[in-house]
């Protein structure tokens, strides 16, 4: 889905709608870990579940915009050890030996930021990043990527898009199924009708027909769908 704007404040609850658009269920982030999603969804039913996802805007990759409770894992599901998992992200990163933001970015062969102004348009920001980091040579790699300022219209920053494209293209091009045996003889002329002639909506609507009212205007179900009440 589209990333939405920055959350405000913590992120503590999710909320379940029905297809009327009037909430149905909430719950904490804590509730759907540890097979906790299974749980929560058996409560309503399969069409408003998809409903609820499909018109909402997923999180925007910025800083300050990182669920609270995954920062504090209950000790029930980490053996009973306190977890941030924004700070395992980082820690596995520098044990990795992965290069930071700036040495990152010169293997690319793009411009580096001089100084945190330079990083970020965000004041906040860079007074925040120079309190932590000092030099913004030495700013981590994933903290760059959230800090730096995206081109104009790009929901993840220049640098994260450099590679979410080439891995894209590259998972494409080593699928043997997409490529080399994309054809009648594996697929089957009925099969690669199939694939040719359904999309994302169509399998939404097979496995949740109630959806059709929603979806009855949608083009592009990976944006998030109207609600039923506009």
């Amino acid at each position: 889905m589209v990333p939405g704007p920055r959350s405000q404040g913590p992120f503590t609850a999710t909320y379940g709608r029905g297809m009327d658009d009037k909430e149905i269920l909430a719950c904490t982030l804590t509730e759907l870990l540890a097979g906790g999603t299974t749980r929560v969804h058996r409560q309503v039913p399969f069409g408003d579940v998809l409903y609820s996802l499909g018109t909402s805007f997923a999180g925007a990759p910025v800083l300050h915009n990182y669920p609270n409770h995954l920062r504090q894992l209950p000790k029930n599901i980490t053996q009973n050890v306190l977890t941030d998992v924004a700070a395992t992200d980082i820690i596995r990163d520098r044990e990795r030996g992965v290069p930071r933001y700036c040495a990152f970015r010169r293997m690319l062969r793009m411009s580096v930021p001089a100084n945190f102004q330079e990083l970020t348009d965000n004041e906040t920001w860079q007074k925040e990043l120079e309190a932590v980091y000092g030099d913004v040579e030495r700013v981590d790699l994933l903290t760059g990527t959230l800090a730096e300022t995206p081109p104009k219209g790009f929901a993840i920053s220049d640098t994260a898009f450099r590679i979410f494209i080439v891995m894209a293209g590259r998972r494409i091009k080593s699928d043997r199924f997409l490529t080399d045996d994309y054809t009648a003889d594996v697929y089957t002329a009925v099969g690669l009708d199939w694939v040719e002639q359904n999309g994302m909506r169509e399998v939404l609507l097979r496995h949740a027909p109630s959806l059709a009212p929603v979806l009855k205007n949608v083009t592009n179900s990976f944006f998030p769908w109207p609600k039923s009440t506009s």
